[in-house]
């Protein structure tokens, strides 16, 4: 059988799914089918967001707080994840839960107001698959932002990190599973996730603005429960500077389709164990709502610079 003609075939089982025939769930499909479905519904969103959204430029999905920056958007046009078919929908306190799609700085900006996590209950598949659907609407760019503690006593809250590497606690990874050859090849090279020249260049802005960043490595840990102190000690050890319960699913997923990924992180409290009070999302909130305006900024600058 043809690709195509598999491709095909999974459209019709997801068809058959909601109208009750078959479902995923009860052994009937392989794996390999599983995964066709997903292409299937990759590409099925991809074509209904072209018939209503222009080609951005850049992509940015924007983190637990950091939602604001979409306000800027001229002439946007907004789409509740609700309404895109079969996009995950976020659950989570501080993700608006919709794409903003218009002109910053005159460029076409595409903004993710929200995304959903692992630990909301999605699988990994559906985690990456918002980005997955960006990419083959025909994105370049990425600019993947999030909340994060901060595990390096040198670094301060209210900083923003750029990501130059990741360490992936979880055990989970998107390209498990049948290859998507449609999006990447088997065995990505993950050595250079995150950009080198983007980094820069958001360094570059960041001082020109007067704003103090920091460049470290983001540890992905499952959630919803914050880290334990030991955790943390032993992250550290590892080498990890922030800590988060996203992004590096998304990046991975982007890498694999040759995209182009900035990751920044903003650290909103520091980690389990370095100062003697506990950490409560409220916190979190409160320092992204605090430094919402150096973000704005710094987010904007790199945009134009593009």
């Amino acid at each position: 059988m043809m690709e195509h003609e598999r491709i095909l075939m999974a459209h019709e089982m997801i068809l058959m799914a909601r109208e009750g025939i078959l479902t995923e769930h009860e052994g009937i499909l392989t794996e390999h089918e599983v995964i066709l479905m997903e292409l299937s519904r990759i590409t099925e969103t991809a074509s209904w967001l072209k018939e209503r959204l222009p080609v951005p430029d850049v992509v940015v999905v924007l983190g637990s707080g950091l939602g604001e920056l979409a306000e800027q958007v001229e002439s946007p046009t907004v789409i509740p994840y609700a309404d895109v078919p079969h996009f995950p929908v976020s659950t989570v306190s501080g993700h608006a839960g919709q794409l903003v799609s218009g002109v910053l700085k005159g460029k076409k900006v595409l903004m993710m107001q929200g995304r959903c996590h692992w630990y909301e209950g999605y699988d990994i598949q559906e985690v990456v698959r918002p980005v997955r659907i960006l990419a083959a609407l025909g994105a370049k760019t990425f600019i993947l932002t999030n909340a994060a503690g901060c595990l390096n006593r040198q670094y301060q809250v209210g900083q923003f990190m750029f990501i130059t590497d990741h360490i992936n606690l979880t055990g989970l990874n998107p390209l498990r599973g049948p290859n998507l050859d449609q999006f990447g090849i088997r065995f990505p090279d993950m050595s250079a996730v995150y950009d080198h020249e983007l980094i820069t260049l958001g360094e570059k802005i960041a001082v020109g603005q007067g704003t103090i960043t920091q460049r470290g490595i983001y540890a992905w840990y499952q959630g919803p429960s914050f880290e334990t102190p030991a955790e943390i000690r032993m992250f550290a050890m590892l080498g990890a500077d922030a800590i988060g319960m996203s992004t590096v699913p998304e990046a991975i997923a982007i890498r694999h389709m040759g995209r182009r990924v900035l990751g920044i992180s903003c650290l909103t409290n520091m980690a389990a164990g370095i100062l003697p009070q506990p950490i409560t999302g409220e916190e979190v909130m409160e320092t992204a709502r605090r430094v919402r305006p150096h973000f704005k900024a710094l987010i904007t600058g790199i945009i134009q610079s593009l």
